[in-house]
């Protein structure tokens, strides 16, 4: 950190070494304030347009884990390239009492993850594959005493999210093991025996067969305990806590699957006798009904999982107060009409886990993230609202949700919180969109975000990034409708510009006052557009009931709602040329710009990416089908009247729009067969149109000189169709 940074930061704490330190701060402050009044033209001037090359290798930083004792932060920070070889994403530590510089931990050629820290302190556990490693292991680095990394753990199937039990003698974690492998020798076996074979086929006996961009195989995630010696490497072989148990066994049995593979969330109880888990019961039924999510207990001793909760409902993120006595955990409560439902935090009572309790009362936003007091009697979460993610709080004995102030800005991500410093500091990610991913220490009183970190700002400074700005209109079934409006780098209001009205995904996700990589708001209006990013009914942010508010609705309540807030904004915005429109999107929203292909032409081009235009194809071919057909009131066969009316090639009479189509050849969740039959209509209804196949990709654009073309071929798309005539 810069010497004056030094100074807020100490302010920031209540711990100044002295007054007149504080008063430089202020002073100091008002003084950079003035002086950026004074000279805002000039520096607005002397900024430049962003580059792909500018936005692509921003530093990406991952979640904070803060020290139990709150010195140290470690942070990982990816460094992108358009080079494999060149990319780089290694851990560095950050000295919270600010007497250090920050440093970068490790430098190896694969990243780390799955932080964790020991009770003292003194250590972190990750899990990495380094050069000698088959796949991914669990290394132990002793902060206090230097060296390298040591290594403990050398499973067939690697070993990942780490996690110390209380007195730091013992080390949870995961690792992938082949059903019936009773130990890692089995395991390995079953290995060898994959890579040697002469043929190659996949057999199913059920579902789900695929995610994202991979096909599943008989491995299952299980829980391994590692104890440790007095140097915290590994004193003896780790034990297998799930192997010939009944749940481990059931066929249901599941970790929580997410874009990168399988996870379990695993936390020691307070004795370090035992370890509670989120575990699926029934992943096997995913086919013909929504899946559950269970909390668990098991010894370390041995013996069957004691289940902790039970019902149709979604459980995750175990995590014990400092104390102890109560058990926290994220909840989806499913009630099997719903596709979406609100996370919400539930407590427990600890060692005597009755019926739990929800914390939040009435709150109608979902928990992100969450940490808790070190006095045990508060939780710091996050919640998307309304295009931001601020920070609130909450007493774990009940009372009212409080927005803290001044996190209304931007999006606050990842929140830790020391459990033994004797002192509330509250830390996460911060950014937004117009300023790259920081690290931040939010103060406890004022909300006020201390930003500690420099590792994108130097470049940021340089370039031109307008802010994004809310804005609000009535749709015209009586609903408000948030968007959010970005203006071209540059901008003059004396000028008219196009417009491109751009769709975000989920349905149920939310454009945020976030720095994305994908779909960068300033790549895209770069070039002289104005963007809308307009959240739509089943945006979340807004509610439970306005995220519910799509099923049975899937695309023509939305893509009406789009086209309103449109005409709202070219009304309320002289800057916005209403006869030069575009609009697209990605994932979902691929598929509601192929219903806005032929439900309107309002629109001079649209922009499809990962979109599916026929619903009964994507049912099928999809790595998940059961919510599909419940937002459309039943299967395909069925032939509720929704699957005709807003499937989008039953109107591919009416398609009139240049389009460009764009598509990852490895995509699970939107296969690839819906984007060639969209294609193909469009070539058959001769509408101009552009088909884009990255053959090494999958449901996002991830490689660096495939993102280049990506977004040239966008930018060149819309200056073909909104460019003025000269």
């Amino acid at each position: 950190m810069h010497n004056r940074d030094v100074l807020r930061y100490r302010c920031a704490m209540n711990t100044p070494n002295n007054l007149r330190a504080c008063a430089l701060v202020l002073s100091l402050s008002f003084i950079a304030a003035t002086s950026m009044a004074a000279t805002a033209t000039t520096t607005q001037t002397a900024k430049r347009i962003p580059t792909h090359e500018d936005i692509w290798t921003m530093k990406r930083l991952g979640a904070p884990q803060v020290s139990p004792n709150g010195r140290w932060i470690v942070v990982p920070v990816a460094e992108p390239s358009y080079e494999d070889s060149s990319t780089l994403s290694d851990l560095w530590l950050i000295d919270t009492t600010a007497r250090d510089s920050s440093r970068r931990l490790t430098s190896t050629r694969r990243a780390e993850s799955g932080v964790t820290w020991s009770p003292d302190s003194r250590r972190i556990a990750f899990s990495s594959q380094r050069d000698n490693d088959d796949v991914a292991q669990i290394y132990v680095l002793d902060l206090a005493g230097g060296g390298e990394a040591q290594r403990i753990t050398t499973l067939s199937g690697g070993a990942r999210g780490p996690v110390f039990s209380r007195d730091g003698r013992q080390l949870a974690f995961v690792s992938l093991m082949y059903k019936g492998a009773a130990d890692d020798t089995a395991n390995k076996a079953r290995i060898d025996a994959f890579k040697a074979r002469k043929g190659n086929v996949r057999i199913y006996d059920g579902f789900p067969i695929r995610s994202w961009d991979h096909w599943l195989d008989e491995r299952q995630v299980r829980v391994f305990v590692q104890a440790l010696d007095a140097d915290g490497l590994a004193a003896g072989a780790p034990r297998d806590l799930l192997f010939g148990t009944k749940l481990g066994q059931s066929a249901g049995f599941a970790g929580r699957q997410t874009d990168t593979g399988e996870e379990m969330d695993v936390e020691f109880t307070p004795d370090g006798k035992s370890l509670v888990f989120a575990a699926a019961t029934n992943r096997n039924t995913a086919a013909y009904s929504f899946t559950d999510s269970q909390l668990f207990v098991v010894d370390l001793a041995g013996g069957e999982p004691r289940a902790l909760t039970r019902g149709p409902d979604q459980w995750s993120k175990p995590h014990f107060t400092p104390d102890g006595r109560t058990l926290l955990a994220l909840v989806e409560k499913q009630d099997g009409k719903n596709v979406y439902n609100a996370t919400r935090l539930a407590a427990f009572g600890w060692p005597a886990a009755g019926e739990p309790r929800l914390v939040l009362g009435s709150f109608d936003r979902s928990v992100n993230s969450f940490a808790v007091s070190p006095d045990s009697r508060t939780v710091y979460f996050s919640a998307e609202d309304a295009g931001h993610e601020p920070l609130y709080s909450v007493k774990i004995a009940g009372g009212a949700v409080q927005q803290m102030p001044n996190t209304g800005d931007g999006t606050y991500t990842n929140v830790t919180i020391p459990d033994s410093s004797g002192r509330l500091s509250i830390y996460s990610n911060w950014e937004s969109a117009n300023r790259p991913g920081e690290l931040a220490l939010v103060n406890s009183q004022s909300g006020k975000p201390l930003v500690l970190t420099r590792f994108n700002s130097a470049r940021a400074e340089q370039l031109d990034l307008p802010p994004v700005e809310s804005f609000w209109s009535q749709s015209s079934r009586g609903k408000q409708i948030h968007s959010l409006v970005v203006r071209p780098p540059g901008f003059d209001p004396a000028k008219k510009y196009p417009l491109f009205v751009m769709i975000h995904g989920g349905p149920h996700g939310m454009w945020r006052d976030q720095f994305f990589i994908r779909w960068n708001y300033h790549l895209i209006s770069a070039p002289g557009y104005v963007l809308l990013l307009t959240n739509y009914s089943g945006s979340t942010g807004f509610g439970e009931g306005f995220a519910r508010s799509i099923q049975g609705d899937p695309f023509r309540g939305p893509g009406e709602e789009l086209n309103e807030a449109a005409d709202a904004a070219i009304k309320q915005f002289p800057f916005i040329d209403g006869s030069r429109q575009c609009a697209g999107g990605a994932s979902y929203g691929g598929h509601l710009a192929n219903w806005l292909q032929g439900s309107t032409t309002r629109y001079k081009c649209l922009v499809s990416h990962a979109g599916l235009v026929n619903l009964e194809a994507q049912w099928g071919t999809s790595d998940t089908i059961y919510s599909r057909e419940v937002n459309l009131g039943g299967p395909p066969w069925e032939r509720a009247q929704v699957w005709a009316d807003q499937n989008p090639i039953r109107h591919a009479h009416k398609f009139r729009t240049p389009v460009l189509v764009t598509i990852g050849e490895n995509d699970f969740r939107v296969p690839l067969n819906n984007s060639l039959e969209y294609w193909s209509a469009l070539q058959r209804m001769k509408v101009p149109s552009r088909l884009v196949v990255f053959p090494e990709q999958n449901h996002w654009i991830l490689k660096g000189e495939d993102s280049k073309i990506f977004y040239s071929e966008i930018t060149s798309w819309l200056d073909r169709w909104l460019k003025p005539a000269t």
